[in-house]
């Protein structure tokens, strides 16, 4: 049964680990963004966009990894199983904890880059919004590869 309640928790690690990450990273760029905004109020739209970018993480990428892990792979080995081997249990979790750690990392990395285009739309009279999007962009992909590779990594020790 103990193994079980490891499986279990995983999945809503790797959720809440993503949205720490989104939270640090929303909190940069809104950082960044507010001094843009009171000095340039036509600015607002560009920083409500970039303090945004780095929530996808939570509400993208560690939620779809969280809704098939407990709607589809966790409800198959409890199916091939009475009760998930502990062996298989660890690697669930051992997945999830990489899950939530590359979406936090990702999240974060990109608020950071977020941040440092907000805080240059003031210089730049807002052309550095397209670029900032762009690079976003770039830490973006970590995130979805992260979600990816565990949708991947699961399906595969469904099979075990």
């Amino acid at each position: 049964m103990s193994s079980d309640i490891l499986a279990f928790i995983g999945p809503g690690l790797a959720e809440g680990l993503a949205s720490v990450g989104s939270t640090l990273g929303i909190y940069m760029a809104i950082s960044a963004g507010i001094p843009v905004i009171s000095e340039d109020p036509a600015q607002r739209g560009r920083i409500f966009a970039l303090a945004f970018l780095p929530a996808t993480q939570t509400l993208v990428y560690g939620f779809i990894y969280m809704l098939m892990s407990y709607s589809a792979f966790l409800p198959s080995m409890l199916k091939k199983y009475s009760s998930i081997p502990p062996h298989i249990a660890a690697a669930v979790f051992g997945i999830s904890i990489f899950v939530g750690l590359v979406e936090l990392y990702s999240a974060y990395a990109q608020g950071k880059v977020c941040a440092d285009g907000a805080a240059q739309l003031i210089k730049t009279r807002g052309a550095i919004f397209g670029p900032t999007i762009i690079l976003a962009a770039y830490e973006e992909l970590f995130g979805i590869l992260g979600m990816v590779f565990g949708i991947m990594f699961m399906s595969i020790i469904t099979s075990w």
